[in-house]
């Protein structure tokens, strides 16, 4: 992107009363961001939605040197500003009706993987929306999928380190700009997730985690993925905000059920209850939903002869896995010729050798 043209975007966002829709429709009347600024008056007034106010807004903006150090701060801290007409902007959100014009974004991960799902949930997790969670994502890791969450306490942290600790991409979106870490205790995890996914914002610099921010970030992450699970969560508040979102958007919405007498589990229960969220109970429930076993896993290609000592029975079931996505054990039975205890055995010890992995199911797949 040219830097005439970021300037001009990061100035449009800088204008009082144009929001995101807004910015959209102009973009959709103007050939780039600088001709807006250069548009008369009566020009802009006729467009949909602007009117006088928010005309004369774009016509009295002078402060372009704000936007001007927007830019230099991008590029010290090697920081991706991404606007709606890029190829890597995010196309799951990119089919949202008030998704962000531009974005900024620190990291080496995709935005646009073929498995995304946003995790969101209580600030204060019980030890079962924990432990249920932590399953949860190294069941769905032979999958690779890009977990999403908010980097808050609770939930969003656990996302987010479950998912570093079994090797998967995992995106922080946060509701202040890249200048900062909040909260500060997920500083040495956002570090370690920028090298192993990445840190996403639609705010600038400077801008701090002021409660009205939250909502802005929360369709985000709603907007982001394939779909949202909600882990515990009270009646209120910021996870059932973006389940909600979700359902705008037409994603799919899970909740983790609880009891009706736990408070964590109040507002999962009340999405279940109103049809607004399906009922999850574990991984299987996200790779039937969104058929992922119809989505190609990328290749893994083995080197065999490193293990020389592989038995027969264990190079015919490895070559046997290898020739499809995954294979159930029946299938294993049957196409190996093996008896039931020479295929566990043998099994067992690829396992040992971390060269297959189980997947739900009891399917296995090679690493």
């Amino acid at each position: 992107m040219l830097q005439n043209e970021l300037l001009h975007l990061i100035a449009l966002s800088m204008v009082p009363n144009i929001g995101d829709i807004h910015t959209k429709t102009l973009l959709q009347h103007f050939p780039d961001a600088e001709s807006i600024f250069k548009a008369r008056k009566s020009a802009l007034e006729k467009i949909p939605g602007i009117g006088a106010v928010r005309a004369s807004a774009i016509r009295n903006f002078r402060n372009f040197d704000r936007a001007e150090k927007e830019i230099r701060f991008l590029e010290k801290y090697k920081i991706n500003a991404i606007t709606l007409r890029d190829d890597t902007y995010p196309k799951r959100l990119h089919n949202c009706y008030d998704a962000p014009p531009l974005l900024y974004f620190k990291g080496s991960g995709q935005l646009n993987d073929s498995r995304m799902l946003s995790i969101v949930g209580t600030r204060e997790p019980t030890d079962y929306g924990r432990d249920w969670l932590k399953t949860l994502i190294s069941d769905l890791a032979p999958f690779e999928p890009v977990i999403v969450s908010g980097l808050a306490y609770g939930i969003d942290a656990v996302a987010h380190k479950q998912s570093l600790k079994s090797s998967l991409s995992t995106i922080g979106v946060l509701a202040h700009g890249l200048d900062r870490i909040y909260p500060a205790a997920n500083k040495s995890m956002a570090r370690e997730m920028v090298e192993k996914g990445g840190l996403l914002t639609d705010f600038m610099s400077g801008t701090t985690p002021d409660a009205q921010n939250f909502p802005s970030r929360n369709r985000i992450v709603a907007g982001i993925s394939d779909a949202v699970i909600v882990v515990e969560t009270g009646n209120k508040g910021g996870s059932m905000i973006t389940a909600d979102i979700a359902n705008s958007y037409h994603k799919d919405v899970f909740a983790l059920p609880g009891r009706v007498t736990d408070s964590k589990s109040e507002g999962c229960n009340k999405l279940i209850k109103e049809n607004n969220a399906q009922l999850i109970s574990g991984a299987e429930d996200i790779i039937t939903a969104l058929n992922w076993d119809n989505i190609p896993l990328p290749e893994k290609k083995i080197q065999r002869m490193l293990f020389p000592d592989l038995s027969l029975n264990e190079r015919k079931i490895l070559d046997l896995i290898g020739q499809q996505e995954s294979v159930f054990i029946d299938t294993i039975y049957q196409l190996s010729g093996l008896k039931s205890s020479e295929t566990v055995a043998s099994l067992l010890n690829l396992e040992l050798l971390n060269l297959v992995r189980v997947l739900p199911g009891k399917r296995y797949q090679l690493i």
